[in-house]
């Protein structure tokens, strides 16, 4: 199998998607207050869903004030426990409606995370933890008919590389994750056959895979033409099978998009990626984490506009509490995202990058590309000084046309960049959007 399958255009013009961290580690919603992922040991991480793996630390964070608020003895899979009550409490039409006004095309919830609890009623249950430890509720379903009904896709995540209860040592650096991967055969089996259970159940329109997938490449090949079968348009990230160097993880084999944590990339791609990360520092609730910690409505557009016009889209994760209510201060973020999106979307949705990203005004404002029909976009990344503004290096064609929300803009073209006079009394907002009728080709 090559990366000759063409990446489905429906994939590409999203841009934007939605992923959901929900389960037991949910009910604690603890992480140590240390600020960016990369800058902490993984036993001291800001990752509240990964509790149960710095629980099994001595002397961490978590260990210490699981002591402190549970009792030193108390298992993490009693969290499983209050969780199947509480999340009896959410709505997920309330979900779907929210993250569709945000601007969503795609939504993927969490099926299995590291802590080996699924969060449907599989008919594989975990053979390392008690029979009950699965959702008795169809979550999965649920959430998945209010997503279509709304008109966005609907993907699944699953941890086919970490599953804690097959490996009960910590980890404590990215030399022992790689070794905390099981490899058993009755791993293996149990790991395709809830992938292929999840393809028969939702025919999910992405396959998002986490971590690694043990196994042999033959049995992936067959799992990922066992899903086209049934979801021809269906992707797949590059959490299957790598390699690991000194420039990181370097996938191998077919995907049909790649994904970046929390990680900027530097220019525009030259494969289809995403780039999947929290509002805050964490995937799961972390009600330690303080609201200054969630990027702002401006700074989460700005972050959007640099990763669309890297050819990137943006898979932005909402961790909901325990009994299904999403937090207040991530709804905030959500609901300004989607009002800018409701006034740019024309300028976001289906388009390409351009022949270049990045661009500046001459009053030090920074500009992003893209193009869309022939049409270039320039994106403002804040409220320009009215009056002719200089665009460095940007050569706009005979019989181009040049507007903002709609109303003509006088400008002209000059030996070093085009200048465009810019109108006063614009609205406040995170970013806008130029257009450049005819200019994609300059």
């Amino acid at each position: 199998m090559t990366d000759e399958r063409p990446l489905p255009a429906l994939y590409d013009d999203a841009k934007f998607g939605i992923m959901i961290h929900w389960g037991p580690y949910s009910v604690p919603a603890y992480a140590p207050h240390v600020g960016r992922v990369w800058d902490s040991p993984i036993t001291e991480t800001p990752y509240a869903e990964w509790y149960w793996n710095s629980l099994k630390a001595e002397g961490s964070s978590v260990a210490r004030h699981h002591a402190a608020t549970y009792g030193a003895g108390y298992p993490y899979e009693r969290f499983a426990e209050t969780f199947k009550v509480a999340s009896e409490k959410r709505d997920p039409a309330v979900w779907a409606t929210l993250f569709a006004e945000a601007g969503a095309k795609y939504v993927v919830p969490v099926t299995k995370h590291h802590d080996g609890y699924c969060m449907w009623p599989t008919r594989l249950s975990n053979p390392k933890m008690p029979a009950w430890y699965h959702s008795d509720t169809d979550l999965i379903a649920d959430l998945g008919k209010a997503v279509r009904e709304r008109g966005m896709r609907y993907g699944l995540y699953y941890s086919g590389g970490l599953d804690w209860p097959f490996h009960d040592v910590p980890i404590t650096s990215f030399e022992t994750l790689g070794a905390a991967i099981p490899r058993s055969a009755d791993y293996v089996d149990y790991a395709f056959a809830h992938w292929e259970e999840l393809i028969d159940r939702y025919e999910p329109a992405c396959l998002w895979n986490d971590i690694f997938m043990p196994g042999p490449r033959e049995r992936l090949e067959a799992l990922f033409q066992y899903y086209w079968s049934k979801v021809p348009d269906g992707v797949v990230n590059d959490r299957w099978k790598a390699t690991m160097g000194p420039e990181g993880m370097r996938a191998t084999g077919h995907h049909d998009f790649k994904t970046s944590e929390y990680q900027d990339v530097a220019g525009i791609a030259e494969k289809k990626w995403e780039s999947v990360r929290g509002i805050g520092h964490a995937f799961g609730w972390n009600r330690e984490e303080p609201d200054e910690d969630y990027l702002s409505v401006d700074a989460l557009v700005h972050l959007f506009i640099d990763i669309v016009s890297k050819g990137g889209n943006l898979l932005l994760n909402v961790g909901p509490m325990a009994d299904g209510t999403i937090p207040a201060v991530q709804e905030d973020r959500l609901r300004g995202f989607g009002r800018w999106l409701r006034e740019n979307g024309e300028a976001i949705y289906g388009s390409r990058p351009w022949s270049r990203a990045t661009g500046t005004m001459d009053d030090g404002v920074e500009v992003r590309f893209v193009q869309k029909g022939g049409d270039l976009f320039g994106h403002v990344l804040r409220a320009p000084e009215a009056g002719p503004r200089f665009f460095h290096g940007l050569r706009l064609p005979q019989g181009c046309g040049v507007s903002l929300a709609g109303s003509p803009l006088r400008f002209q073209q000059e030996a070093e960049g085009a200048v465009v006079y810019l109108p006063g009394g614009i609205d406040p907002a995170p970013a806008y959007a130029v257009r450049f009728s005819g200019a994609a080709a300059g």
